[in-house]
Order: structure tokens, then sequence, then C-alpha cells
């Protein structure tokens, strides 16, 4: 299987397994108050994001395109309730930003609550906005959130970059794996999830070009095939994406024969929603790398052509 060809079925299989798992995106409106109800939105805004990608790109084939318009549909319609959902998550946590964003992605492809965007909107005049505390790298995602939704961010997203572990460029055998999470989270904000590579800093990038083989490597070794999918994603981004022949070989081989990706070496096993808990992340993952890199691959070869 050539590299194109290795990195598309990749996603081809991790969107199979996501639509045979759709109920597994759900909420706990009974949820301990210690937990959170919106602790189990993050999944929902996350495919969100990742069917958006598929879609922008144009690489997915009739049946991935499909997949993803019904689970999207689904999630809309059956697990947030048109929105309302997200409405009682907001009235819940009424300074939380995650219903925000969770409906900004949903709003971008075609779903809209005029409630939470009226919340949206009230809130964002608050100065609990920009005081709510959280680390840079979150807070480069909030503003970057604010800009696409048509709001003024609050810090601008360039003073949130500055901020960052990756804006600082650091000792690059200091990364570990929340530090590294934290890079290519800011790569994702930068560039809107891959679709403006060119928006990252020309001395960020450079700085990714040189370590970001290095630590491929470290976390292939390690079989973290989560943080492995993100780096994958980071290097899609870059001026000149390596598309690592050794670490997509190693990510297809790790991807379970119906699509699952495990988060680290092996699959779990247990229950079917503690697994999927475990499992969605890194395998929505494979989706985002798999059409992100395939589309920079097919890019490259049109222009050498």
């Amino acid at each position: 299987m050539t590299g194109t060809a290795l990195m598309h079925t990749v996603g081809v299989r991790a969107l199979e397994w996501l639509w045979a798992h759709r109920d597994g995106f759900r909420l706990e409106p009974d949820a301990d108050p210690e937990v959170g109800l919106l602790e189990r939105f993050k999944p929902i805004g996350e495919l969100a994001l990742v069917c958006k990608v598929l879609f922008r790109e144009g690489v997915a084939g009739s049946r991935q395109a499909e997949l993803a318009r019904r689970l999207l549909d689904h999630v809309w319609r059956d697990t947030l309730d048109g929105g309302r959902m997200l409405v009682r998550g907001q009235r819940t946590e009424p300074f939380s930003p995650i219903p925000f964003e969770v409906h900004l992605a949903f709003r971008e492809l075609g779903h809209r609550c005029p409630e939470v965007e009226r919340a949206t909107e009230l809130n964002h005049r608050l100065d609990s906005w920009s005081a709510f505390e959280t680390t840079p790298t979150r807070r480069l995602g909030l503003s970057a959130f604010q800009r696409r939704a048509g709001l003024t961010p609050r810090p601008t997203e360039a003073d949130a970059f500055r901020r960052t572990w990756l804006a600082r460029r650091p000792e690059p055998w200091t990364v570990e794996g929340h530090t590294a999470y934290d890079i290519t989270h800011a790569v994702f904000h930068l560039t809107d999830w891959g679709e403006h590579p060119e928006a990252l800093p020309p001395d960020t990038a450079d700085y990714l070009s040189l370590w970001l083989p290095a630590w491929l490597d470290d976390w292939l070794d390690l079989q973290r095939w989560d943080l492995l999918g993100e780096l994958l994603v980071v290097d899609a981004c870059l001026p000149r994406p390596t598309f690592d022949e050794r670490a997509w070989e190693a990510f297809a081989a790790a991807q379970q024969p119906d699509g699952a990706m495990p988060a680290l070496r092996t699959m779990p096993t247990g229950d079917r929603d503690e697994v999927f808990d475990v499992v969605y992340h890194p395998t929505l993952v494979a989706a985002f790398a798999s059409t992100l890199a395939t589309s920079r691959s097919l890019s490259d070869l049109a222009q050498a052509s």
C-alpha cells in the first residue's frame, strides 16, 4: 500500500468504528456534581471539529462523507436534543465556555441554537470570560474560537500564543506528555485545525520542523498512539511535511481491524462504554491525521507533477 493510500485507509476505518459506536457519544444528565454535566460534551465537540476538517479537505470518499454527516446529525438530534442540552449545560455552569465551543463547531456545519448564541454574546462581555483561569494553550484556543464566532478575542490570539510553551521554543528534550499535547493544540488553534498552515509563525515552524522527527520517534517507541496521531497532524501542518513513513506504518498497524485506535500500546478490554471513553479520542485523532495528511500529500503530488 502506498503512503497516501495507507494514510487514507486509516481514516476510512476510524470513521467506520465511530459510526458503529455512535451511542458512545452520550451525556449524563444526572452526573454527580463533582464530575459535572459538561464533562461528556468534550467528545461531541471533538467529533464536530474532525468532521468539519473532513468536509473541508474534500478527500473523503462518498461512504466516509455520508457517515460523517449521519454521525453529526445523530449527535445533534439524539444526543444534544437539537441543541437543548447545550442550553441546559449553559444554565448549569453559566460561565463555562464549553457549550459555546461545542455549539460553534456545530454552527459551522449548519446546526444552530439561538439561545446558546445569546448566552455567548452576554458572557463574552463579562470580565469573568477573560478572567477564566486556564492554561495558556487553552486560552489560545478560547481566543481562536471567539474569532471564529465573530467576537473580539480577549486576549488577542497573538498575546495568548506568546504565553504558550511552544511560542518560547524551550529545550526540546524537556518535552513530556502534557507539554506535547499543548504543543499539538497550539498548532491546531494557530492553523484553524490545519486549514491555514501558513499561519504558523516562521520561527515556530522552523523549530517544529527541526525537532518533530525526534518527538515522533519518542512516542512511536512508547507506542503512545493518541499523541503520535496528534504529532502526525502537526507534521501535516508544516510548510514541508515529512509524512514520516515509519511512524505512519506503525500507526496504521496499531489500528484494529474494526477501525478502533488504542490510546497506548494495545486495546483495553471491559465494559463497552468504558472502552469507548478510552478509545474514542485516539480514533478521532486517527481520522483527523488521515484526512489532513492525505490532503497535503495529494496537494504536494499535484504540485510536483
